[in-house]
């Protein structure tokens, strides 16, 4: 699995943090940046980098991180088959991808820790889309919406 990072200057060091962390697990991790920290970046400047990755296809699922994460799950969900969500608990960060197909993960750097970082992005990694009826019927929905209104 791909999976890319990046993050506004609020967001910087947690997104370091979690790269160097991720590092070392059996999928391929991607800082799409910044690498240093500029505090008048916006967040959707970050927000599209991982956006049109996960759009292409060039990236299985993306995390972005903003002071909130609010701003950037807005931005991010602006782009053509991106579904973003703000997860500050693990429930919502599995819940997100098996009901929902949650492909990018936005994280509040001025909310959560470290630690729970770490295991917001471990539970979003592995978890998968449900093969039940309801849901994939659901996601068709939330899909006719974004072509009737992205054009």
């Amino acid at each position: 699995m791909r999976i890319c990072f990046s993050a506004d200057h609020n967001g910087l060091e947690l997104k370091n943090r979690l790269v160097d962390y991720f590092s070392s697990y059996e999928h391929e991790i991607i800082d799409l940046g910044p690498k240093k920290l500029d505090p008048n970046d916006d967040y959707p400047d970050s927000a599209i980098l991982v956006a049109n990755g996960i759009s292409s296809s060039d990236f299985d699922k993306g995390i972005i991180i903003c002071g909130s994460g609010v701003g950037a799950s807005i931005a991010a969900n602006k782009v053509k088959g991106v579904r973003a969500a703000v997860c500050h608990d693990l429930y919502s960060a599995v819940q997100g991808v098996e009901h929902d197909d949650m492909n990018v993960l936005c994280l509040g750097s001025k909310i959560i820790d470290f630690d729970l970082a770490i295991e917001l992005v471990k539970k979003f990694i592995s978890a998968q889309f449900s093969n039940e009826d309801r849901f994939h019927r659901r996601l068709r929905k939330v899909i006719k919406i974004e072509n009737d209104f992205k054009k």
